[in-house]
């Protein structure tokens, strides 16, 4: 049987380490009792192209970043929109939003993680959606 594969985005405060998307990472999957080696895509919004902690995150396990624009992504369906978010990016959505883009247009109901945050002892909050690829 083929394992399930997944697309990740990726949403966090501007300097969060790597160390406190690997904890947010570990959380989502966790709950899924998924495996890192399950994904294989992995995207944010282009504010965070040069992010480095996404960025070192993403070579740790060997995925190539996709990062979209927030005209993009607000055009998105997503179960979470945030006004905060929309202030802060142009979209009311970047976790779940890119996750269903990096999945290839996957529709809202393919997502098993939805718009999950945490902080970490950084202090730095990030958040994570992961749908399913069928």
């Amino acid at each position: 049987m083929t394992p399930v594969r997944y697309a990740i985005g990726l949403g966090c405060d501007r300097g969060t380490p790597e160390a406190t998307l690997q904890q947010l990472l570990d959380q989502a999957l966790a709950g899924l009792g998924a495996q890192a080696a399950q994904v294989v895509a992995a995207a944010s919004i282009d504010l965070k192209a040069d992010e480095a902690g996404l960025l070192a995150l993403a070579r740790t396990h060997g995925w190539t970043m996709q990062f979209y624009a927030a005209a993009e992504l607000a055009q998105v369906p997503v179960p979470h929109p945030s006004e905060t978010v929309r202030r802060h990016t142009g979209t009311p959505s970047v976790s779940e939003a890119s996750a269903l883009l990096a999945g290839g247009g996957l529709p809202m109901t393919t997502l098993v993680v939805e718009k999950h945050k945490h902080r970490g002892a950084d202090g730095r909050h990030a958040t994570i959606s992961i749908a399913r690829i069928s």
